[in-house]
């Protein structure tokens, strides 16, 4: 064995340690940079029946009303989350949801439940949800069905 191979047998695995380290923090600082990502409601909204899923590949929100109670689920943990209700002249009050239990589950008091409450009603609302940095927006109309 020459030394040019010995050098290499060395100097391969220090190399290959590096490149998984710089690769590693590469992807975390993308991973933490500012980015605004749509969230599209799947199928009707109707958050007093709590059948309002609105998806962003896998990421998965569920809005829902009970008893005067705003509550926003998700799939993964949320840093914030801030729901809009607008009028019929597009002006939004917002409401900053607070943790229920867990960085899943978001909560607050809000008119919306009175808004919505007889079967046909229909509602905008506005989702603002913060991830490590990103957010994810919605705009959306809630209908009650039942």
């Amino acid at each position: 064995m020459n030394r040019h191979v010995k050098v290499a047998i060395f100097v391969a695995p220090i190399l290959l340690l590096c490149g998984y380290i710089l690769s590693d923090m590469y992807l975390e600082h993308e991973a933490s940079q500012a980015k605004i990502i749509e969230l599209v409601p799947f199928g009707h909204c109707d958050v007093k029946n709590e059948k309002c899923i609105l998806k962003s590949g896998e990421f998965e929100v569920n809005v829902m009303d009970s008893n005067g109670i705003t509550t926003v689920n998700a799939t993964y943990p949320l840093d914030t989350a801030t729901i809009f209700i607008v009028d019929e002249h597009d002006q939004p009050t917002h409401y900053q949801l607070g943790m229920k239990d867990n960085p899943y589950y978001w909560k607050r008091e809000t008119p919306l439940g009175s808004l919505i409450a007889d079967k046909g009603n229909s509602q905008k609302l506005r989702l603002i949800i913060e991830i490590k940095g990103g957010k994810y927006f919605a705009e959306f109309y809630t209908q009650t069905i039942k």
